[in-house]
């Protein structure tokens, strides 16, 4: 018999994996440095450091760049049920600038989740802890798996 514990463990295993393999999977996200740091059931955390070619005319980052970023935590969020997921709408909004050099972290946060669909939100901080973006996403579940049920718990 499992105990709560057993199950805990065994959630946040799957959590973890289905995260990395996405991260795998991902191109666009390891294509801008972006690092997946954590998963747990509902949750991630994603770093990303401001380079050069992400500065936009006031010489700070692109909004498109920090959006990537809280987009990448999302994903990682509502995907690790071993469910499919995808984004049904996304919002955000930019409170302090970002500028080269800066190391950004993104915190992903389930909200609700219940049927097909369900609320994240995220929120950016700089390294000095200063809150960048606030960032929401609507998720909807698709049918399959991400992990085939072989290869969990390996």
């Amino acid at each position: 018999m499992k105990t709560n514990n057993d199950t805990q463990t065994d959630a946040l295993v799957l959590a973890k994996e289905c995260a990395q393999e996405l991260y795998r999977r991902d191109v666009a996200t390891q294509h801008l440095n972006i690092e997946l740091l954590d998963s747990a059931p509902g949750e991630s955390l994603v770093k990303m450091t401001v380079q050069d070619f992400m500065l936009q005319g006031h010489k700070t980052c692109h909004g498109g760049y920090m959006f990537t970023l809280a987009d990448s935590a999302f994903a990682f969020a509502c995907n690790t049920y071993n469910q499919p997921t995808v984004a049904l709408g996304c919002s955000i909004d930019y409170v302090a600038p970002a500028f080269q050099g800066d190391v950004l972290i993104a915190r992903c946060h389930e909200k609700s989740r219940g049927g097909r669909t369900g609320n994240y939100d995220v929120e950016i901080h700089n390294q000095q802890d200063q809150l960048i973006a606030l960032f929401h996403g609507k998720s909807y579940r698709l049918k399959g798996e991400i992990l085939s049920q072989e290869n969990v718990n390996d």
